[in-house]
């Protein structure tokens, strides 16, 4: 089985589990993650490999990390990721990419990311769920960061920190690689009250 296969059918396995655990129906899952019925079902049948935008709703809507909603093969205590072993979420034709590497559930969903932006490359994020908070380390190059229209460089070495609520986007305005590593933490989500 490929590495997209194994994906595809963790994803499937686990966006059932969090749904049962948390109680959501197709419909009110949907609702929650802005996604469609279809598409959650799509996802939960292992037909198709939804986009990293749409892992990321879903995942905000269950509370719970992507890495969690990807994990095919987790250690209890001790997780290790090799170099070159994360979880590879998009890349663009001009060498950009950005990575998961960790995630963990148990206190509040927390996430760990490396992204690689080439010269003019970018990407923007929707607003994540209230309480959701970034932290980011420019390794190399430099960062513009936007946040809801406000605009922010971080230089190699600095770092940043911002309430992820509001629109936001990563873009590499220099002439050189701009590297960097993001924490994600994520409000948990309460189980879905049965009486409604």
């Amino acid at each position: 089985m490929s590495d997209l296969e194994q994906l595809t059918q963790a994803l499937a396995r686990n966006l059932k589990r969090w749904r049962g655990e948390r109680g959501f129906t197709l419909d009110s899952l949907a609702a929650r993650a802005g996604v469609s019925r279809g598409m959650i079902i799509q996802i939960e049948q292992a037909r198709t490999n939804p986009s990293v935008g749409t892992t990321v709703k879903l995942a905000d809507a269950l509370g719970v990390s992507i890495t969690t909603l990807l994990d095919h093969d987790r250690t209890p205590t001790v997780h290790v990721v090799q170099p070159g072993q994360g979880v590879r979420m998009w890349t663009t034709g001009a060498g950009s990419s950005a990575s998961m590497l960790l995630g963990d559930d148990r206190r509040g969903p927390v996430e760990m990311w490396t992204y690689r932006l080439e010269p003019g490359d970018g990407t923007a994020s929707d607003p994540h769920p209230a309480g959701t908070f970034e932290m980011l380390h420019v390794t190399a190059g430099e960062l513009t960061l936007e946040v809801a229209g406000e605009t922010y460089a971080v230089p190699a070495g600095g770092a940043v920190s911002f309430e992820a609520n509001l629109p936001h986007a990563y873009r590499n305005e220099g002439d050189r690689p701009m590297e960097m590593t993001m924490a994600v933490s994520i409000p948990p989500v309460r189980p879905a009250d049965p009486r409604h």
